[in-house]
């Protein structure tokens, strides 16, 4: 137990909570998105038991990653024709995979449902299509997918499970403390909205990009890289990532006060 209380595992659980926080915004951004289809007098409680039950299934399945990911080291298949796909895949390539398709569906899929103009309503209630039960179960999946990539990025810094847990509940309060804010932000301003699941469509493209080297660095075996038609699928830099989110932030913002102008521009004109 003392074996816990050292200064590498202080400043391992300050870099996890940080890590948490950053990686953790595009999950409160979906969790406040998803939670307006609910009722509207159920909302709130959704994002409670959402964030709640997600983050101690995010616990379990820290728990299970981490001997999961000890026992699959090694690559399950290897592709093997040469110009085409060559490289392995373990465990954790699939993990990334399946996260990152799932991710990119669900962003794209509520693109298109809000490009839909079938059926235009003005009322709150006619945009909350699913019952309480429905939303916050998928907030619980979606939870789940975003904790892969967290919990793997996490477990490259330390293995020691109870600083790995805190870390993850920390980030479950700071949800638990900014999902209603967010919220409401969004209800306020609906085209960073549409901008949040943008940044979602990224975030599938980074997973999928670190399905690639994810058996090759489990084996240490570069031979396992993924190639496709000759090209390694190597995973986005962070700082690539953040810089293309701070990139649409900034369009979004410029375009908003834009279109605020316009909007002036125009009554003047009209009370001329």
């Amino acid at each position: 137990m003392a074996d816990l209380f050292t200064l590498e595992n202080a400043a391992n659980l300050g870099v996890l909570i940080f890590l948490q926080a950053v990686l953790g915004f595009d999950n409160l951004l979906f969790i406040s998105i998803e939670s307006q289809r609910a009722p509207v007098d159920k909302q709130k409680s959704v994002r409670f038991w959402g964030i709640i039950i997600a983050v101690a299934l995010r616990v379990v399945l820290l728990f299970v990653m981490v001997r999961l990911i000890d026992l699959m080291r090694e690559p399950f298949y290897v592709f093997d024709v040469p110009g085409i796909i060559e490289g392995g895949v373990n465990f954790s390539t699939a993990v990334f995979v399946v996260g990152g398709v799932f991710i990119m569906y669900t962003a794209f899929k509520e693109i298109t449902h809000m490009l839909s103009i079938e059926h235009l309503e003005n009322d709150p209630e006619a945009r909350a299509g699913k019952s309480a039960i429905q939303v916050v179960v998928m907030i619980v999946m979606m939870n789940l997918v975003f904790s892969f990539d967290s919990i793997l990025s996490a477990l490259a810094i330390t293995d020691v499970f109870p600083i790995l847990a805190i870390a993850i509940l920390a980030s479950g309060l700071a949800m638990l403390l900014l999902a209603d804010g967010v919220t409401t932000f969004l209800k306020k301003n609906r085209m960073y909205e549409v901008l949040g699941l943008f940044i979602l469509l990224i975030v599938g493209v980074v997973l999928l990009g670190e399905a690639g080297p994810a058996a090759a660095h489990a084996m240490h075996d570069d031979a396992l890289q993924i190639r496709i038609f000759g090209h390694e699928l190597l995973p986005m830099s962070k700082t690539t990532f953040y810089f293309s989110v701070v990139v649409l932030v900034i369009v979004e913002i410029v375009q908003t006060g834009y279109q605020r102008k316009l909007a002036e521009e125009r009554k003047h004109e009209q009370g001329e």
